[in-house]
């Protein structure tokens, strides 16, 4: 029993020192994410009712964040919207919307829920 608790101790050991160099080693400061298009996105739940050529027809709950009542509408997908999972129409989803420079939302994500 004795050997096995060391052998347990030594190999916790050397993982957190391996854990430990790997990350010391990485310069996280020029790192960029693949969702950096997602910073500052506002969440709407939506039921999705079509979807294609670039848009998708929503009905969502009210979005209070950016003043939205609750509506049925049109919402540009962004050419790099996420996809986290299969939709399709009649799916209970959450939108994540993204403010353009142009001023107007758009779809950056659609997760099902």
């Amino acid at each position: 029993m004795k050997t096995l608790t060391a052998i347990f101790a030594l190999l916790s050991i050397t993982a957190t020192a391996g854990v430990a160099q790997t990350s010391q080693s990485m310069d996280h400061s020029t790192m960029q994410t693949a969702d950096s298009h997602l910073e500052g996105a506002v969440p709407a739940k939506a039921v999705i009712h079509s979807m294609g050529a670039g848009v998708a027809n929503v009905s969502h709950d009210p979005v209070p964040e950016i003043g939205w009542p609750a509506m049925t509408m049109d919402l540009t997908v962004l050419e790099d919207a996420r996809m986290m999972g299969e939709v399709s129409a009649g799916d209970d989803v959450t939108l994540l919307l993204v403010k353009g420079d142009d001023g107007m939302y758009a779809i950056g994500a659609i997760m099902p829920n």
